[in-house]
C-alpha cells in the first residue's frame, strides 16, 4: 500500500476530535463516557499523526477536501513540518486530558466542568490540527478561530473573577490578531487572487516588490500576537497564571507555537527572499531578553514560566530570521523540544500548587523532602529548558547558535550572545525556583503529601518524552533537516498541492527562488544541522 492510498489519515486529526466533541456534548450527563470518548477520540489523533509522521517523510500528503482540487477546494497537507508539529502536539493534549481527569477526580469535579470542559477541549485539540494541515491562508485563519474560541471558555473556567479578568485580556488581544489576520487575508487575495499557499508561492512573486512587503508586514503582524513575540507579548504573562493547571499548561505548550507554526510555513514558502529578517533578529533578540529579565524578576513559579515561555520563544523567531537550511532545522527542532518541556513544567507546578498550597516562592519550601519525585520531575524539564548537555534543549540551542556564526553577520553574532546570555538567566532563574520550592524551609509546619498517581504519570510520561527527544536526537534532528530542506526546495509542497494545469510560472519561478536564496548570503547552505544530529546521536 502507497502513502497515496493511506492520504484518507491526513484529515484525522481534525475530524475525529470534532466528532467527539459533539459526542461528548449530547452525553453531558454521563461524565464517565465523557472522559472515555475523549481519551478514545486523542489516542486515535496520535496514531494518527504519528502514521503521517512516517508516511510525510516520503513526500507531502494531500487531501482535497470534498474533492474539490485546488486551487478552488481547500486542501489538507501533511509534509514534514506539519507531521511533526501535530505528532508533538498529540501526544502533549493527551498526556494533559490524562492529567486534568485525575485532577477533576481527586477535586470532584469543582474545579473543571466536565459537561462543557471536554467538547471544549476536544475542539481546542481540532483547531490546533486544522492549523498545521491548512493548506491555505483562510483555513489557517479558520483553525485559528476555533482554537481561540475553545480557549475563551477554558481560560475561564471557573468563573472567578481573576480569570475573568484575565480572560478579558486575552480575548481583547486574540480578537486583534484575529482581525489583523483576517486584513492580511482580504489583502492578500485582492492582491493575487488566490489564499492557496502552494499558488501563493507562485505568484507572489510576481507583483511589486512594495506590495509583497506590506503583505508580510501585515501577516508577521498578526502571527507575533499569536506568538507573543515582543513587543507584542506583555498580554501572555497576566493571561496564562490564572486558568487551571492543564489549561495552563496546554496553552504554554501548544498556542504560541502554532503563531510560530505559521511564522514559519509563510517565511519559508511564501517570502524567502528574506526582506525582513533583520526586523525580525531585532525582535528575536529582544523577546528573549525582555522575557528572561522578566522571568528572574519573579517570586511566583507560574509567572516565571510564562516569561520563560516568552523569552524562548526568541529562539524558534532566530532561527526563523536566520532563512537558512541550518536556521529552519534548529528552530524546527527547538519548537518540539520546547513544547513538551514546557507543558511538563506546567503540569509538574500544578503538582506544586496543590502539595504546597501556593505557587509563590516565598511561601514554598521543603517539598523535595515530602515529594521527592515532585522534585525529580521539576529538575529535569528545568534543566532541559536552561539547555544543559546532553540535554534537547542544549541540543537546539546548539543548532541555533552554529547556524547563527555560520551567517556570520554583526547582528547575527549579538543574537549568538544574547542567547548565551538568555540560557545562562534561565538556568539561574529555574534553579532558584527550584532551590526555594523544594529546599528552602517553609513558613508553616508542611503537611504530608499523597499526589495523585493518576496527576504524576502523565506529567513523567510527558518529561520522559522530553528525554526522548534526547536520546532520539540523532534520527529526530536529521528528520528537521529534512524537513527544512524541504522548506527551501519550494517544488515538493507546490506540485503536491497543484494539478499540472494550475502550476503557471512554477517553474521559472523556481528558478528565480534558488537564485534569490543564494543571493541572500552564506547561512543559507543547510551545512550544520548534520554534524550536530551526528553529535547528538553520539550523546544519545
Amino acid at each position: 500500500m502507497t502513502a497515496t492510498d493511506l492520504s484518507w489519515v491526513v484529515p484525522l486529526p481534525v475530524v475525529v476530535p470534532l466528532s467527539a466533541a459533539g459526542l461528548t456534548l449530547a452525553l453531558y450527563r454521563r461524565p464517565r463516557l465523557q472522559r472515555v470518548v475523549s481519551v478514545v477520540a486523542l489516542s486515535i489523533v496520535l496514531l494518527a499523526a504519528l502514521t503521517l509522521l512516517v508516511l510525510a517523510d516520503d513526500g507531502p500528503l494531500v487531501v482535497d477536501v470534498g474533492s474539490w482540487a485546488a486551487p478552488v477546494g481547500i486542501d489538507l497537507v501533511a509534509d514534514r513540518l506539519s507531521a511533526l508539529m501535530l505528532s508533538v502536539s498529540a501526544a502533549v493534549t493527551l498526556c494533559v486530558l490524562l492529567y486534568s481527569l485525575a485532577q477533576g477526580s481527586q477535586d470532584d469535579e469543582e474545579s473543571a466542568p466536565v459537561s462543557i470542559y471536554h467538547p471544549t477541549y476536544l475542539v481546542l485539540t481540532a483547531g490546533v490540527a486544522n492549523a498545521f494541515l491548512s493548506g491555505d491562508l483562510f483555513n489557517i485563519y479558520v483553525g485559528f478561530e476555533i482554537l481561540l474560541a475553545a480557549s475563551y471558555v477554558l481560560i475561564t473556567l471557573g468563573g472567578t473573577g481573576e480569570r475573568i479578568r484575565a480572560g478579558t485580556i486575552y480575548v481583547v488581544v486574540a480578537l486583534l490578531s484575529s482581525v489583523l489576520f483576517l486584513v492580511a487575508i482580504a489583502l492578500v487575495y485582492a492582491a493575487t487572487g488566490t489564499v492557496n499557499l502552494a499558488q501563493l508561492a507562485i505568484r507572489l512573486p510576481e507583483i511589486d516588490p512594495g506590495v509583497r512587503l506590506v503583505l508580510q508586514v501585515m501577516l508577521l503582524l498578526a502571527f507575533a500576537i499569536k506568538a507573543a513575540v515582543f513587543p507584542l507579548s506583555a498580554w501572555l504573562p497576566d493571561s496564562y497564571p490564572t486558568a487551571p493547571a492543564p489549561v495552563t499548561a496546554v496553552f504554554a505548550g501548544l498556542l504560541t507555537k502554532v503563531g510560530v507554526y505559521a511564522m514559519i510555513r509563510t517565511q519559508t514558502l511564501l517570502f524567502p527572499d528574506g526582506r525582513l529578517d533583520d526586523l525580525l533578529m531585532w525582535a528575536a533578540l529582544a523577546t528573549m531578553v525582555v522575557g528572561i529579565l522578566g522571568a528572574v524578576a519573579q517570586d511566583d513559579i507560574k509567572r516565571l514560566l510564562s516569561f520563560t515561555l516568552v523569552s524562548h520563544i526568541g529562539y524558534m523567531v532566530f532561527g526563523i530570521a536566520l532563512s537558512s537550511g541550518a536556521g529552519w532545522t534548529a528552530a524546527i527542532y527547538y519548537v518540539a523540544h520546547h513544547i513538551t518541556v514546557q507543558t511538563a513544567l506546567f503540569l509538574v507546578v500544578g503538582l506544586v500548587e496543590r502539595a504546597g498550597g501556593s505557587t509563590s516562592l516565598t511561601r514554598l519550601g521543603g517539598l523535595a523532602r515530602l515529594a521527592p519525585v515532585l522534585a525529580v520531575l521539576f529538575f529535569v524539564p528545568a534543566m532541559n529548558l536552561a539547555g544543559i548537555p546532553p540535554l534537547s534543549g542544549f541540543l537546539g540551542k546548539l543548532g541555533l547558535l552554529q547556524a547563527g556564526v555560520q551567517l556570520g553577520t554583526p547582528l547575527a553574532y549579538a543574537l549568538v550572545v544574547g542567547s548565551v546570555v538568555t540560557s545562562l538567566l534561565t538556568l539561574y532563574a529555574l534553579v532558584k525556583a527550584w532551590n526555594k520550592a523544594f529546599w528552602q524551609t517553609p513558613e508553616t509546619e508542611p503537611r504530608t503529601v499523597r499526589l495523585p498517581f493518576g496527576m504524576v504519570g502523565p506529567t513523567a510520561a510527558l518529561v520522559g518524552v522530553g528525554l526522548l527527544l534526547t536520546v532520539a536526537a540523532g534520527p529526530l534532528y536529521a528528520y528537521t533537516e529534512r524537513a527544512a530542506a524541504a522548506l527551501r526546495e519550494w517544488s515538493p509542497y507546490v506540485y503536491a498541492v497543484l494539478p499540472d494545469g494550475q502550476r503557471g510560472q512554477g517553474e521559472s519561478v523556481e528558478v528565480a527562488r534558488e537564485d534569490e536564496l543564494r543571493d541572500h548570503g552564506p547561512g543559507v547552505e543547510p551545512s550544520t544541522p548534520g554534524m550536530v544530529a551526528d553529535d547528538a546521536g553520539g550523546e544519545g
